[in-house]
């Protein structure tokens, strides 16, 4: 597995705007590209933390071609909504225990 770590700063009062656009880009990344889904974490008011499972790197380095047209309204919305996007880190998983449970 791979993961990669997200730091996230948003813009005063577009939380709610942020979260459905990052929560709908999510969904089409985990159907359209072979991602295993993501977490979002909020750190303080404006500072989040995420994370995306991949399987591997290879899933991960080649995905983005085959999302469909609805993806670039959340990218768009996401754009808008942040100050900071930024990469953090790009990590193989070497143990993982998290318990499998999906939820919103």
């Amino acid at each position: 597995m791979y993961v990669v770590l997200y730091s996230i700063v948003i813009k005063p009062n577009q939380e709610d705007q942020f979260i459905n656009a990052w929560k709908g880009l999510t969904k089409l990344i985990y159907k359209y590209e072979g991602s295993l889904g993501s977490r979002l974490h909020k750190k303080d008011t404006l500072n989040f933390l995420a994370y995306a499972q991949w399987p591997d790197k290879n899933t991960f380095d080649n995905a983005g071609g085959n999302l469909p047209e609805e993806a670039n309204h959340y990218r768009n919305t996401m754009k808008a909504t942040c100050e900071k996007f930024e990469v953090l880190e790009k990590l193989e998983v070497v143990k993982d225990l998290l318990k499998a449970q999906q939820s919103e």
